[in-house]
């Protein structure tokens, strides 16, 4: 090991003997297999096949092939040196009219995935809901009425129900900023709308699902770790004026506060409610469900925001700038570990966070296959260190962190990106499904293996 390689190991001092780490996918985005043992289409399945969509016309009819490779990908998890897999259930391979008969080969496949793992020494971390709402429910107003959190909670007990003896760690929600704001205010993303009211209003309902989901899994297991994973953005003005700082504000309330000031029994933030000026779809009682007690919290992790003023612009009225000199991914997403540190430290201190899983951190970058097949990332390996030791410098000041997954375990459908931005420690080969592991996840197990040494996994 070089000498910058140990000093690198030495930045992580602090991390608890008892870390988890882990690797994250989402079902959509490697399972393919979109028509198999039943399984209905999702909200992505329409919005990948509509013309001009996602880049390319790309889909996730096949993605990664997971569903047929199970076998294969768990082998991977291991040779990365990762102790969790974070992974998420797809609402349409179990119950694919989104309300009503249960799948039983949809549940068999998240069995079969839950046995293969602990068999491995490596601790399930299940997602409920990643994006891939049955498209039966979007035809019924998905997350704008309220039914559809009554049914994603119905749904979560099903799941529950089948894996809660084995899987003690639950995930309700992977990010609902991007299903509310760019998939319903953005039309970015499934299903592809651009209506203030209806994202404003699946806000609340996928919050709604949220809090009724966590009383589901916990009437099913008694045991259970439950969590909701949100995915944050330190804010900057992009100057002192009065403007500027303004803006912030407003940037911070939509991209941050609204997602955590409910879940901790604060209610909605009044500055943004006057902002957006929709009346929230509220019954009695809604608010306490909604801040259901938490044992963790998820934080994904990928950029900073510095905002200026935009008064013409969409809601908030705030509009992100690129600093000058600053290194990027192949997102054109600044490089920032210290965003990753001040994102944690937030969350202890303001918001009293006991436990937290950083649930995906990474870059995309565009990999070469080198002649011998070997696939060299030296700007991944350094994102990789250098938010390791943003970690480590929040552990010791004081954060509650209990462990990191890596995004991603594999290369996949990067939603409407598709596939030409890569951020697997693993490389796929589409054409083939061949596997190769990047020097950055050798990189990964490597830093593992330095902090863990040979500490037998556990999965309890």
């Amino acid at each position: 090991m070089t000498h910058e390689e140990r000093q690198s190991v030495n930045d992580l001092t602090g991390l608890p003997a008892d870390f988890t780490w882990g690797v994250a996918t989402a079902a959509y985005q490697i399972e393919g297999a979109v028509a198999e043992d039943g399984r209905s289409p999702s909200i992505w399945d329409t919005f990948s096949h509509t013309p001009g969509a996602v880049d390319n016309g790309d889909t996730g009819d096949v993605a990664c092939d997971h569903y047929h490779r199970v076998p294969e990908d768990i082998g991977l998890i291991g040779e990365l040196g990762a102790n969790a897999y974070r992974f998420s259930v797809a609402w349409p391979r179990v119950v694919p009219g989104g309300d009503g008969p249960v799948n039983k080969p949809g549940l068999d496949f998240y069995d079969r995935l839950t046995d293969g793992l602990l068999k491995a020494g490596i601790t399930p971390f299940a997602t409920l809901y990643h994006w891939d709402l049955p498209q039966a429910l979007q035809d019924r107003g998905g997350w704008t009425v309220r039914e559809t959190a009554e049914h994603f909670a119905e749904y979560a007990s099903v799941v529950v129900g089948r894996l809660g003896d084995r899987v003690k760690d639950w995930a309700t929600l992977n990010e609902p900023l991007c299903s509310a704001w760019i998939g319903h205010l953005e039309g970015r993303m499934a299903p592809g709308l651009t209506d203030l009211t209806a994202a404003v209003h699946a806000s609340y309902h996928l919050h709604l699902g949220h809090g009724l989901a966590v009383r589901a899994i916990r009437a099913q297991s008694a045991d259970a770790r439950v969590g909701i994973v949100n995915n944050l953005s330190p804010i900057e003005p992009a100057s002192d004026s009065a403007e500027d700082l303004a803006a912030a504000v407003r940037a911070d309330g939509h991209i941050n506060r609204w997602w955590l000031d409910p879940i901790h029994g604060r209610g909605y933030p009044q500055d943004m409610l006057d902002l957006y000026g929709v009346e929230l779809p509220q019954r009695p009682g809604d608010l306490e469900t909604i801040a259901a007690p938490l044992d963790w919290l998820g934080l994904n992790y990928y950029f900073r925001q510095i905002v200026t003023a935009d008064p013409d612009g969409p809601v908030p009225n705030a509009r992100q700038i690129q600093p000058t000199g600053a290194r990027h991914t192949a997102m054109d997403w600044e490089v920032h570990a210290d965003g990753l540190e001040q994102l944690l430290l937030r969350l202890t201190d303001e918001y009293g966070a006991r436990r937290i899983h950083v649930t995906e951190n990474g870059s995309a970058y565009e990999d070469t296959v080198r002649a011998d097949g070997s696939v060299h990332d030296p700007e991944r390996t350094r994102f990789l260190e250098e938010h390791l030791s943003a970690c480590a410098r929040a552990v010791r000041k004081g954060a509650p962190l209990a462990g990191y997954f890596a995004w991603s375990l594999l290369d996949n459908f990067e939603w409407a990106y598709g596939y030409d931005k890569r951020f697997g420690l693993v490389h796929v080969d589409y054409a083939t499904q061949r596997r190769t592991v990047k020097s950055s996840g050798r990189r990964y197990a490597e830093l593992i293996r330095g902090l863990s040494g040979d500490r037998p996994r556990t999965t309890a």
